[in-house]
C-alpha cells in the first residue's frame, strides 16, 4: 500500500470517527485489509463497498475511499502488472464500469502526486490552469465543474470564515458541493497548525466530513 494513501486514509477515518463519536479501529482495519490485498482491482472495489455497507455510519466517506483506492492502484498495484496495463482493454473496461464512482478528489490526489514527482509546490492557480487546463477550449467540462472555485481563487488569501460563507452557496447538484471548502482550506493552509485546524473546523458547515476531507488532503500531501 502506498504510504501517502495510508496516511490519508487513516487521517480521514480517524478524524471522521472522532468528530462523530465513533470507534474507528474496526472500519480502518477492514479498509486497510482491502487496500493491502493482492486481489484484482474490481474485487477490491467490491470489498471496499462491503466494508461501508457494514459500517453505515461512515457512509459519507465511501466515494472518497474509492478515490484513494484508485490512486493506490496507480501508485502501488500497477507496478505488479504488465507495463502497458493502463492501455489494455481490461483497464478500459474497468474505467467504464467505475465511471460513476469516486469524486473530484481524485483530481486533487493526482495533482499532488504529480507535484511530488516534479518537486514543485502545489498551488490553486497551477492546479486549475496547468493540471486541469480550465482555460483551454477543449476542457470546458472541467471549467464548468470548477467554475465556482475559479471565480473565488482569492479566498485562499482570506480566512476560513469567508471560504465557508461561499461554500454555503453551492448546491448539492454541484460536483464540488462537499469539496469546495476542503480544497480552499488546503490551498490556503497546506500545513495547518492545531489552531488553524480548530478554526477550519469551527467554520465548517459539515464539521465531520469537511474536516475528514481536509485531513485526507493534507496528509496525502505530507
Amino acid at each position: 500500500m502506498d504510504k501517502k494513501v495510508k496516511k490519508a486514509l487513516e487521517a480521514s477515518i480517524n478524524s471522521y470517527a472522532k468528530s462523530e463519536g465513533l470507534e474507528a479501529n474496526d472500519v480502518l482495519a477492514a479498509l486497510l485489509d482491502v487496500f493491502e490485498s493482492d486481489a484484482p482491482f474490481m474485487d477490491k472495489v467490491a470489498n471496499l463497498d462491503t466494508v461501508f455497507d457494514d459500517e453505515q455510519r461512515f457512509e459519507e466517506l465511501r466515494e472518497y475511499a474509492f478515490d484513494l483506492l484508485m490512486i493506490n492502484f496507480f501508485a502501488a498495484d500497477v507496478e505488479k502488472l504488465e507495463e502497458d496495463y493502463l492501455d489494455s482493454e481490461e483497464w478500459e473496461a474497468i474505467e467504464e464500469e467505475t465511471i460513476d464512482r469516486g469524486s473530484e478528489m481524485l483530481n486533487i490526489l493526482l495533482y499532488l502526486r504529480e507535484c511530488a514527482d516534479d518537486d514543485i509546490e502545489p498551488s490553486l492557480e497551477d492546479f486549475l490552469k496547468e493540471f486541469l487546463l480550465v482555460e483551454e477550449d477543449e476542457f470546458q467540462d472541467e471549467y464548468r465543474i470548477y467554475e465556482k472555485l475559479i471565480a473565488n481563487q482569492i479566498l485562499i488569501e482570506s480566512d476560513f470564515a469567508a471560504a465557508a460563507q461561499v461554500a454555503k452557496t453551492l448546491t448539492e447538484e454541484e460536483e464540488l458541493f462537499e469539496l469546495f471548502y476542503p480544497i480552499i482550506g488546503f490551498f490556503s493552509e497546506p500545513k495547518p497548525s492545531e489552531e488553524q485546524l480548530a478554526d477550519y473546523e469551527a467554520n465548517a458547515a459539515n464539521k465531520s466530513l469537511d474536516t475528514a476531507l481536509y485531513q485526507l488532503i493534507i496528509n496525502f500531501n505530507k
